[in-house]
């Protein structure tokens, strides 16, 4: 079983873990370390008992937090899925046929009077 040394408020510890837990044991640490470190700038050196309990409780705090945060949101996501398997579940809407005239008549009506003008205009052309 090793043996790691980890900080935490200023002081080192010499704890054993299972083999291959050494990095979870790490970043564990220096998660306290960081609550520890924190209390000891507000209210300075404490017994180290009591650093570890207070500490501790802070991240206790903190983890419930994100606990109830995790369940909401697990909830949001269950309540999403059910909507999304409801309107998978229901059939496609009919198609809905939609005409709309790519020029409009009176467009048409303009060009073939232009059009119209224009070859007249050519036929006097020719004749002169």
């Amino acid at each position: 079983m090793p043996q790691v040394e980890i900080a935490i408020g200023g002081r080192t510890f010499e704890v054993a873990c299972q083999e291959g837990e050494e990095h979870f044991l790490h970043s564990a640490a220096a998660m306290l370390d960081v609550e520890a470190s924190h209390l000891a700038g507000q209210i300075g050196r404490v017994p180290e008992a009591r650093m570890l309990l207070m500490a501790g409780l802070m991240l206790a705090d903190k983890t419930a937090g994100l606990e109830d945060k995790v369940r909401e949101l697990e909830a949001d996501a269950a309540n999403l899925r059910a909507q999304m398997e409801s309107l998978q579940s229901q059939p496609a809407p009919e198609p809905v046929r939609i005409e709309v005239p790519v020029v409009p008549a009176a467009v048409m009506d303009t060009l073939a009077e232009i059009a119209a003008r224009a070859e007249a205009l050519a036929d006097q052309v020719e004749t002169h």
